[in-house]
């Protein structure tokens, strides 16, 4: 295997810049144009005619991307060929690249943005030999190519519940004539109702908690933004009994639904758990014979109609009887739980496969670190 070598990155690569290229001015084709965030559109023909890296200038300075053919980068990016490494191979110089983390010596003032001459002052270390490079390329980029296949998985089972939804919220299970309502076509043997004529409404006392050192999860819509379901590890601030009592917050019993009612609207989750909620949020306690799972999704899928009654601000929200007006649409309980099963289906697949895409993305940063420091070397490795 061959020596490593700690070089200043200005002695392995150069960095180039290219001039803008407005939307105005591209021509709709097969090359990619390139901002500092990645593809952000296409155009006829290239400013670079082979493959490169992309290096974030400004805005989402840092960040590092690879076109494995012909590209346009514009003026908000660095970019890097062949020609401007002639000592590294390319691919290997993508994975160096994410490993120093150019985003650690981006400006924080203003528009993000990243000095040239201070990316070349940064201190780097690789194998002195290209076979070696490619090998430790080889082993990062077949991981990577399982994390990406794990996402194609994930994008095409979520289509699939927004279609399935759809389908179901409209046309039943057994696709039975419609009526129309103020929330679109429904079946016609669901019954139209607000929510807060069927649920108990929860909404969070008047205060923050000042003190978070108990171990009841004290949530906002970020903590439950992705879940099905809110169970004990739920990420979250913690309160105890005495802080939510003299802070005047109301404890949101299991099996409720959660439901953000500030800005992202429709994002919602079932409680496994007894929890606490801040004022971005809006809790529903359901009856028996309201499957709260199928309410989480009829509130994901009413998102469109909640747009429509916010209250317009710098940040649209819905106050509690805007919350609770909003209207679902109800079968009787054993057709909800059907629904429910349907969806339940879908959700377990693409819950497999979020966990699998964590454990390689783990992976990927463990083997990241460890190649690219010298600290496990290829020939110890097999893929």
């Amino acid at each position: 295997m061959s020596d490593w070598q700690t070089k200043r990155l200005r002695d392995v690569l150069q960095l180039n810049y290219w001039k803008s290229l407005p939307l105005k001015s591209r021509i709709d084709g097969a090359i990619p144009v390139y901002g500092s965030n990645g593809v952000v559109g296409c155009h006829n023909s290239p400013v670079v005619a082979k493959p490169g890296l992309v290096v974030g200038r400004k805005g989402s300075a840092g960040e590092v991307h690879f076109s494995r053919g012909p590209f346009c980068p514009i003026d908000t990016t660095f970019y890097v060929t062949e020609d401007d490494a002639p000592d590294t191979d390319l691919e290997f110089l993508f994975y160096l690249l994410r490993h120093v983390d150019l985003r650690r010596i981006t400006g924080d003032v203003g528009v993000p943005g990243l000095n040239r001459e201070m990316a070349y002052m940064e201190q780097v270390r690789l194998p002195a030999a290209i076979p070696e490079q490619k090998k430790i390329a080889h082993i990062l980029s077949t991981v990577q190519r399982a994390i990406e296949a794990q996402e194609r998985i994930i994008q095409t089972t979520t289509e699939l519940k927004k279609a399935l939804m759809h389908k179901l919220f409209t046309e039943g299970l057994r696709n039975e004539p419609q009526k129309q309502t103020e929330i679109g076509p429904v079946p016609e043997s669901w019954e139209v109702v607000p929510v807060g004529g069927i649920c108990r409404s929860i909404v969070p006392g008047r205060n923050k908690p000042k003190v978070f050192d108990g171990d009841i999860p004290w949530l906002t819509t970020p903590n439950i933004k992705g879940l099905d379901y809110i169970n004990a590890d739920v990420d979250g601030l913690r309160v105890s009994s005495d802080e939510l009592k003299s802070s005047g917050g109301r404890m949101i019993p299991e099996k409720s639904v959660i439901m953000s009612c500030v800005g992202d609207f429709g994002v919602s989750a079932v409680t496994n758990i007894e929890i606490v909620i801040n004022q971005q949020l809006h809790a529903f306690v359901c009856p028996e014979n309201l499957n709260p799972v199928f309410l989480c999704n009829q509130l994901r899928y009413r998102k469109p109609y909640m747009e429509t009654i916010a209250a317009i601000t710098t940040i649209p929200y819905l106050n509690k009887s805007k919350c609770e007006s909003v209207p679902i649409a109800l079968p009787g309980r054993p057709e909800q739980d059907a629904v429910v099963k349907a969806f339940e289906t879908l959700d377990s697949k693409r819950n497999k496969h979020i966990a699998r895409q964590q454990v390689l993305q783990d992976l990927f940063r463990t083997l990241l670190h460890e190649l690219m420091t010298a600290k496990t070397r290829v020939h110890e490795l097999t893929v």
